[in-house]
């Protein structure tokens, strides 16, 4: 967290005159305190708001607030905050990380768009594992899995892996890429599985890439049954038997998940969750649709986990359901967009 002290946002002009004939001189401030809890994302603006007149009253159909850009002396075209009343305490959301936002105070009324001084913040920049420092990971047996899912954006040699919003796109695609949930940029990203086996173009002489960071790679569906045996074997089924799939609760993230009363579900008493480490979030997925909103489905419900392993159009994955207690094998097509995790080479 940071915290940057802002000056004030002041500007002064004149409009109109009173019916003495002098000039009306109004003095719309944005004086912010601070600039706190700047995160990768997002950033609190705490402040007052407030306009001052000589000799005239503040004319109607004003409007007032502050604008923001990547560029310096932002405009009502770029992003628009209004404020009615003094105070200011608004959270600015979907920022970039490690990025210059320049933020100045407007007033438009019959007159026409007035603007103070501009000021100035840097959002955080991102740690961790996104930006190639090392996964979390912890051993099982003969195996390390990563305990975070992958959320970086480059193939192993640095190749783009594209972003695609639009979900007609996203539907018709054969080759790699990655969205957020929703197009939410606060929210996880998800995969299509010809990312995680390498397919970034249609050219069929051209070698598929590597997803995983050096050293590791996406697991196989054998793999993953390795991973369950291992943890069924070493009573991490919910009742502490030692046969049968009941390892979901000992694989899944503490909070997040959809409520359930069923007897051993992951939704049911959540604090009993992930005694295996494995933290499994329901971070939902991607499918495609007609339409960008109709495309992400069961977050909160649902995680869902790619293999490398194909099985003619599709790819073997494993699923994690909130009412249910066990590890689910299933095959989907490769236009889904799932969550990643990686085994040690």
């Amino acid at each position: 967290m940071k915290k940057l002290l802002l000056l004030s946002a002041l500007f002064i002009f004149a409009c109109s005159t009173d019916s003495e004939g002098n000039p009306c001189i109004y003095e719309p401030t944005l004086t912010t305190e601070a600039v706190t809890n700047i995160t990768e994302t997002s950033a609190t603006l705490n402040g007052v708001i407030s306009i001052v007149s000589e000799n005239c009253d503040v004319p109607n159909n004003t409007e007032q607030g502050f604008v923001y850009s990547t560029e310096i002396q932002p405009t009502l075209e770029d992003t628009q905050v209004n404020v009615y009343g003094t105070n200011i305490t608004t959270t600015i959301e979907s920022l970039e990380p490690n990025t210059t936002y320049y933020v100045r105070a407007f007033l438009t009324n019959n007159f026409g768009d007035f603007y103070g001084d501009e000021v100035s913040f840097i959002t955080d920049e991102l740690t961790g594992s996104c930006d190639g420092a090392p996964y979390p990971s912890i051993v099982y047996g003969t195996q390390e899995w990563t305990v975070e899912n992958a959320c970086h954006t480059t193939y192993r040699d640095g190749t783009l892996i594209p972003q695609v919003t639009d979900a007609t796109e996203w539907l018709n695609l054969t080759t790699g890429a990655w969205s957020y949930y929703d197009n939410d940029p606060t929210k996880p990203r998800l995969y299509n599985a010809y990312a995680i086996i390498g397919k970034h173009d249609d050219d069929p002489n051209t070698p598929n890439k590597e997803f995983a960071p050096e050293g590791w790679h996406v697991p196989s569906d054998a793999e993953w049954t390795t991973l369950e045996n291992h943890l069924i074997a070493n009573g991490y089924n919910y009742d502490g038997t030692t046969s049968g799939n009941k390892i979901a609760k000992a694989m899944s993230s503490i909070t997040g998940w959809n409520s359930s009363t069923e007897l051993g579900a992951i939704g049911n008493d959540q604090s009993l969750n992930n005694s295996s480490g494995f933290n499994a979030f329901p971070e939902g997925c991607r499918v495609g649709g007609v339409s960008e909103t109709d495309g992400f489905f069961f977050k909160g419900s649902i995680a869902f986990f790619w293999s490398s392993t194909e099985d003619g159009a599709d790819n073997v994955s494993r699923r994690l359901f909130n009412s249910y207690s066990d590890l689910f094998r299933y095959n989907y097509n490769k236009q889904y967009g799932f969550s990643v995790r990686f085994v040690r080479d």
